[in-house]
């Protein structure tokens, strides 16, 4: 039986169809369910500026495109855009039956043809104070040149007439709507006795006034229709050896604003012949592709939307939990000395994580700080801190992955910040993105150097914590501290790689060792002893660990997957799959933990790692999978593991159709949603100490 293989792009587009089902999801509160086709929308942006981009860069090669990536870019792109139609026609649905909804509830969206007296006074008053400053029309039709077309900007294609004139008289023009000045969602004043809320897009207000906007002209008929230009987002690393890597990174940035156009939305209403105007000054490939839609484009801004109406609107987000251990310890590091700690996001809180880096910089003991920093919040407390550590002394080593990709200016700023207060600051590898997640602190404890390690699933971010499901271990462990040691003696000695005999190391060591314990799981299925795997990851779809799962299935191997994103792996086909089950969960928290369980012959090994299995995390990227050895915490991952393949709320079954059914509970069986039950699990873990 030849494999089945799912592309990773096509199980990407079924994984943002599980997002855009919470918009559906009449479980999810109103405003919430908003906030889902934002994120939906912001999902589907990035796709187009980093995958679709690509394939379009990949069928520029033609001779070997397919042999690259293993499938046919031009056959992807085409099932690629088909799937896109289909769910741009959906989100428009969707949209105006959520409109409705909000209408029930007292909240009106409206437009700038319902707007009465005091509104349209309201709106004049904020439109000439706060708008028509921001407002730069081009006539498009009377420049040589067109104008360039920001990434991520919506603009105003306008149709400007005359009565009576003929076509000649037709001019067009093109308005910036400045959603990066103003808030796209403007709340109207309340009235008196009343309540109702009324809301009014940006956009609305604009157009409410646009022949104002064109009034020197003496224009009969001003008619606006948004579209949305997306470009490639990919960075083109200059290979010159005379610049440094911060001079390529700042230049590979700017020249990123200025990509090729990937996608085109517009608005369906617009007329044929201002759409094919914009597409021939824009200068459209063939490989453009366009995408008819609504009214409204950029539904990301819709993340954003204003939390009027009654709290049973959003959800409810209960506050991090303290951590047993460290909840009223004077000194994390005393702590940790005597047992490992694992916290878990966003259920327990992120700021022990700054609070142990601040103890750090005030501690006399603490000789040393190195760290690595891929994703950092924009007002970074934990950049804060290690700069606080330089000037208490401390030395400071800090690797700054300048390659994550769109934090790259976020990443270069705070770099330089510690490298001006004194820290030595380490700008990844060459060819090797460093996506680990460590912390070494070294202390000097009566003349013997003890250190400290923090390994994590997620990024030094406290914004993120409070939103993305992660794990942190903080041990003293010396079989941990002492190869976390090695990594950072290889960041500084690229060409010292180290031994690892508890660390599993990409692009060292990773590979070979999970095939190696997927081969041992086979080994006991055959043998008829008790063989399973179970795989929390973001996406799995690297060819060579899919080819060994299938196997694995064939051997007997039980495989329990939960993949929050694209899943390669095809679950349940007789003869190559059917021991493998597979599920995905969407809820209000992101799902970003990766935790692995071997069965091992009944001595489990049990990791959490920052790497997904894919090929980029192998074999491009430095990556670690560090072993749980304290008992408590295995049976906490053990716990959450059970819990999340038990839900029958949030989960849905991945299979060869990708449709994304859902769990549901069983006749008679307990209602289960993960994410509450972990909550509680910690909770009560709390109350019994």
């Amino acid at each position: 039986m030849k494999n089945i293989y799912i592309p990773r792009d096509i199980s990407w587009l079924s994984f943002n169809e599980r997002v855009f089902q919470e918009a559906t999801d009449k479980g999810v509160p109103l405003i919430e369910r908003i906030k889902f086709l934002g994120i939906f929308s912001s999902n589907l942006d990035e796709f187009f500026r980093v995958r679709v981009a690509t394939l379009k860069r990949l069928m520029e090669v033609k001779k070997n495109a397919k042999e690259v990536m293993g499938e046919n870019p031009g056959k992807l792109l085409k099932q690629i855009h088909k799937t896109v139609l289909e769910q741009q026609k959906k989100v428009d649905e969707v949209y105006t039956a959520l409109v409705k909804e909000l209408e029930s509830q007292k909240i009106f969206i409206i437009d700038e043809k319902k707007l009465n007296q005091d509104q349209a006074r309201f709106v004049e008053k904020y439109f000439h104070e706060k708008v028509l400053p921001t407002l730069a029309p081009i006539m498009i039709d009377a420049i040589p040149k067109f104008p360039f077309l920001s990434d991520k900007a919506i603009y105003f294609a306008i149709k400007l007439s005359k009565k009576g004139e003929s076509a000649k008289g037709i001019k067009y023009a093109l308005i910036q709507i400045p959603t990066h000045l103003l808030p796209r969602f403007i709340v109207l004043p309340k009235k008196l006795r009343s309540e109702n809320r009324y809301i009014i897009l940006l956009d609305d207000i604009i157009r409410f006034c646009l022949k104002e906007v064109f009034s020197v002209l003496n224009v009969d008929g001003a008619s606006a229709y948004t579209i949305k230009l997306t470009r490639d987002a990919e960075l083109d690393i200059d290979q010159d050896f005379s610049k440094s890597i911060v001079e390529k990174i700042q230049a590979s940035v700017k020249q990123r604003k200025t990509g090729d156009p990937v996608r085109l939305v517009y608005d369906r209403q617009i007329p044929p012949d201002l759409l094919q105007f914009i597409t021939k000054k824009i200068k459209a490939k063939k490989s453009l592709t366009l995408i008819p839609g609504g009214r409204y484009h950029n539904f990301r801004d819709f993340m954003k939307f204003p939390n009027v109406g009654h709290s049973d609107l959003l959800y409810h987000h209960a506050a991090p939990l303290p951590h047993p251990d460290l909840q009223n310890a004077k000194s994390i590091f005393s702590i940790i000395r005597k047992k490992d700690v694992m916290l878990s996001y966003p259920y327990q809180s992120f700021n022990y994580i700054i609070d142990m880096l601040r103890e750090a910089s005030i501690d006399p003991k603490v000789v040393s700080i190195k760290m690595t920093l891929y994703r950092v919040a924009e007002n970074s407390n934990i950049c804060a801190t290690l700069i606080n550590a330089l000037k208490n002394g401390k030395s400071v080593s800090v690797v700054v992955e300048l390659q994550a990709r769109f934090d790259e200016e976020s990443n270069l700023y705070w770099a330089n910040q510690l490298r001006e207060e004194g820290a030595e600051v380490i700008y990844g590898i060459a060819g090797l993105k460093v996506h680990s997640k460590l912390l070494l602190i070294t202390r000097n404890e009566d003349g013997d150097f003890k250190d400290y390690v923090h390994i994590g699933t997620g990024n030094f971010n406290e914004n993120t914590a409070s939103m993305y499901c992660d794990h942190s271990l903080l041990t003293s462990d010396e079989r941990i501290t002492e190869e976390v040691g090695k990594v950072f003696h290889f960041y500084h000695n690229n060409f010292h790689i180290g031994a690892y005999k508890h660390l599993l190391v990409s692009p060292f060591t990773m590979r070979e060792k999970l095939l190696k314990y997927i081969g041992r799981e086979m080994k006991s299925a055959k043998a008829g002893k008790e063989a399973y795997i179970t795989l929390k990851l973001n996406s799995l779809v690297d060819g060579e660990v899919v080819e060994k799962l299938y196997k694995a299935s064939q051997a007997g191997v039980k495989i329990k997957l939960i993949i929050r994103g694209s899943c390669s792996v095809v679950p349940g086909i007789k003869g190559l799959s059917e021991n493998i089950e597979a599920i995905s969960i969407v809820d209000k928290y992101l799902e970003h933990a990766r935790i692995i369980v071997f069965c091992n012959g009944g001595d489990e090994k049990i990791y959490i790692t920052s790497a997904d299995w894919m090929y980029r995390n192998f074999d491009l990227r430095n990556e670690i999978a560090v072993p749980i050895y304290d008992e408590k915490i295995r049976n906490d991952l053990k716990a959450i593991l059970a819990m999340q393949l038990n839900d029958n709320t949030k989960a849905r079954i991945l299979d060869a159709q990708q449709n994304n059914m859902y769990k549901f509970a069983l006749p008679g069986a307990k209602k289960s949603r993960a994410q509450n039950d972990i909550y509680n699990y910690f909770k009560s873990r709390l109350a019994n100490t």
